[in-house]
């Protein structure tokens, strides 16, 4: 198959977020060093704050993953440097979306020039594949989202008023708002045209790819290959591995958790766009005092508005953890610190991305969901026994008491104890697995681009 690949090009054109953008990339990277030529399409902000500096790092994929810059038209309030969501003000989400599939046309001027075999699209431009299938160059949709997730939408869309037939997963009382959201949404778009995700997922040729393996959501993803009709390939967990230079850029935070005692510290971090309110911040920061464990805890600011940790945290309280705990602002190298010994817990926000990356790891998780997918892949971890959930008050806040408990629970409880052993059992799965699923995914698209390649030769015959 790597024979076959390797006169085929690929056009890879993620959605702005950084979860978008990274198992993009992680995708790029396996299939480059399969001899596919890659090119991956997005903003000159996107590609400046997640993806240069990552691919400068380690083995040189400069002739194999060639950039290419999408230029967005610039609205009022949105500058150039605002064409990425890392940082974005959660107000100009709307108008980043507004600007991005405004430069439609921009895309298919790429398109056009670089003449791809195949388009990998994220399901949230549906407007690209229907770009791609117009000058018959053949579209596969790459999901980054869990199967878990993506089924409970698409049954929802499909059979409006019946039940999820998998009772472990639902959205929790205090969660509902976001629950009705999602089924009005469906409900508005039923008769006029799908929502996006779902009609991106329809324009996908043949195939679906899909974040995940078997061993934690594969029932889930035949389930929605049923649903909708298309293979629903998995690509593995896309973990990208800790480089040298994260641990050279951040050498403190290596060498305060080299000072821990093996599984004596939790991890504390709610994702690349989420931003905490103050009196969450509050909460975790009780949570985590009372708690007596080590932590290291990531705080993240929207561009602008960034705050004094002393500031953003209760009075007194980087005092009186002293060097028990470490606070960051900003970004802190999330697979380096997962892998180190002394993690024994993550206090996650249950992205998909950082769930994949806890198992791959093996360090259990202590599911804090906050919105969207996040409550739906915490019932997941919960079902499959990699993490204990941090039940939220019946107003759906954070209560400290509650997150001390659970902390206390993982790291010293009996339940704790057999939460560690599932993680563990987990990573090593992942590890004996290998490439298992992307040497499938190569199969599926090399398949693809000849069958593609064959037909034109026939319609010019």
């Amino acid at each position: 198959m790597e024979n076959q690949s390797s006169n085929l090009s690929i056009l890879m054109f993620p959605w702005l977020a950084h979860g978008h953008i990274s198992p993009f990339l992680e995708l790029a990277r396996k299939l480059a060093q399969r001899n596919f030529t890659i090119y991956l399409c997005s903003t000159p902000a996107t590609l400046i704050s997640s993806v240069k500096k990552k691919l400068s790092d380690g083995e040189n994929f400069s002739e194999k993953i060639k950039l290419i810059e999408l230029h967005l038209p610039v609205l009022p309030d949105l500058p150039p440097h605002y064409h990425t969501t890392n940082g974005l003000p959660p107000h100009l989400m709307p108008t980043l979306k507004k600007a991005f599939n405004m430069a439609g046309p921009n895309f298919c001027e790429i398109l056009k020039t670089l003449k791809p075999d195949l388009l990998i699209y994220d399901s949230l431009q549906p407007w690209a594949p229907k770009a791609a299938l117009d000058i018959n160059i053949p579209a596969v949709d790459f999901i980054t989202s869990s199967s878990v997730m993506t089924a409970f939408m698409f049954h929802a869309y499909e059979n409006p008023g019946m039940k999820f037939p998998y009772n472990k997963i639902f959205y929790r009382n205090y969660e509902a708002v976001f629950a009705r959201e999602l089924q009005e949404d469906l409900k508005k778009h039923r008769n006029v045209e799908k929502i996006a995700v779902l009609e991106g997922m329809e324009q996908s040729c043949g195939v679906i790819l899909i974040k995940g393996f078997s061993e934690l959501d594969g029932k889930y993803r035949d389930y929605l290959s049923n649903l909708c009709g298309k293979k629903v390939v998995a690509v593995g967990p896309l973990v990208q591995e800790p480089t040298q230079i994260d641990e050279i850029e951040n050498s403190d935070i290596i060498k305060w958790l080299n000072k821990k005692e093996k599984r004596s510290t939790v991890f504390v971090s709610f994702g690349s766009e989420y931003f905490l309110s103050k009196e969450d911040r509050q909460e975790i920061a009780y949570g985590l005092e009372k708690s007596r464990v080590n932590f290291i805890w990531v705080i993240r600011f929207p561009k602008g508005k960034s705050l004094k940790l002393e500031e953003a945290l209760p009075e007194g309280f980087l005092k009186r953890v002293g060097d028990r705990g470490m606070v960051l602002e900003g970004w802190a190298p999330q697979a380096k610190i997962l892998s180190h010994s002394s993690i024994g817990g993550f206090v996650s926000h249950c992205g998909w991305s950082s769930i994949l990356e806890s198992l791959k790891y093996g360090v259990p998780i202590i599911a804090t969901p906050m919105h969207l997918d996040q409550p739906i892949n915490a019932r997941l971890v919960g079902e499959i026994g990699a993490g204990l959930e941090v039940l939220k008050t019946h107003d759906g806040r954070i209560s400290h008491k509650k997150l001390t408990a659970t902390i206390r629970q993982m790291m010293n409880g009996e339940s704790g104890e057999i939460v560690r052993k599932q993680a563990k059992n987990l990573s090593l799965k992942i590890e004996e697995k290998g490439e298992e699923e992307i040497d499938r995914v190569v199969e599926e698209l090399v398949q693809l681009c000849l069958r593609n390649k064959n037909n034109k030769i026939g319609r010019l015959h």
